[in-house]
């Protein structure tokens, strides 16, 4: 075969049967997933369900790959000796120059034969927090959300949020990062997450009042959770077999040299953290100034007598 005059290289009329059945190969698949993909989106329109849509996707992606390497290697490969000699040369070039694009995509595969989360989770993941909102292949994307000042001052600066609300920045991370460090997960199997509320009082203060008013103010922020959160809880246990404490609001005394702090332990959903705390600040700060209870701190009251010599 020649073009413009030119023999091309290594052209009989085999290898240019392999060429064009490659492309025509390459052509169907290609059609294939566009067809999927329209469909895809027509269902996605009339019953909006954005995880199928992606996984729909993920799952019409990775087929078509495996369907192009298999038509490939037929069509090119005829030789079983040759085909060993190339696939060996291969793997060792890819894990020379692609190793971190290996071990990325087999953190996808450990992600997905794991279970270890997917799209719309919220986790932790290379030091970032926020939910999933894309992954892929070899990389995993997060909208990243803030953390409370606890948090941020053991894991060093460079978050504005207070708070576990979106920042706004969306972090690419490399899948890779499975092999790493572990994966926090906050929503796979149990969406909810035990929080505390600390406030100090003067020793001199009502205590059993102020516990009281602790207790009611959170029952009232989690009441409408309390069904879904015993639901997991009661999966949880029935498939792992774990002895998770009770989900009702448990108060807590500690001892300090100025104050007696009460913290509140109780279960909220993983997503609306803040709003929730805030009611219960609310309610528990007018509640204090109803009852004349002082909400202890470190400033000191001074009170200077002046003395007159007769």
């Amino acid at each position: 075969m020649t073009f413009g005059g030119i023999a091309l290289i290594a052209s009989d009329g085999g290898t240019t049967s392999k060429l064009w059945l490659t492309l025509s190969v390459i052509g169907a698949i290609v059609a294939v997933r566009l067809v999927l993909s329209l469909i895809t989106r027509g269902i996605s329109r009339r019953h909006p369900h954005e995880r199928v849509v992606f996984w729909t996707n993920q799952l019409a992606s990775l087929a078509a790959l495996v369907l192009f390497l298999v038509a490939g290697v037929s069509i090119w490969f005829d030789d079983t000796g040759r085909l060993t000699s190339v696939l060996g040369l291969a793997t060792a070039g890819l894990a020379i120059a692609a190793q971190k694009a290996v071990t990325a995509f087999a953190g996808y595969l450990v992600i997905m034969r794991g279970k270890t989360f997917t799209v719309g989770d919220r986790i932790k993941m290379g030091g970032v927090r926020g939910d999933v909102i894309s992954l892929g292949f070899l990389q995993t994307r997060i909208m990243e959300m803030g953390q409370p000042n606890e948090v941020n001052e053991q894991e060093g600066p460079g978050m504005w949020v207070r708070a576990r609300q979106f920042t706004g920045r969306i972090v690419t991370i490399t899948n890779d990062k499975v092999f790493e460090e572990p994966i926090y997960n906050f929503t796979r199997e149990f969406p909810f997450i035990w929080e505390e509320v600390h406030v100090g009082i003067p020793y001199r203060a009502d205590r059993a009042r102020a516990e009281r008013i602790l207790l009611d103010a959170v029952r009232g922020a989690v009441r409408q959770h309390e069904e879904g959160a015993a639901a997991a809880r009661d999966a949880l246990i029935k498939k792992y077999g774990l002895e998770l404490e009770a989900l009702d609001p448990q108060a807590f005394w500690h001892l300090t040299d100025n104050w007696l702090e009460m913290a509140v332990r109780f279960v909220v959903p993983a997503h609306g953290v803040r709003n929730i705390k805030d009611q219960i600040t609310r309610t528990v700060l007018r509640e204090f100034d109803a009852a004349g209870i002082e909400v202890a701190s470190t400033s000191m009251e001074v009170t200077v007598t002046n003395r007159h010599e007769r």
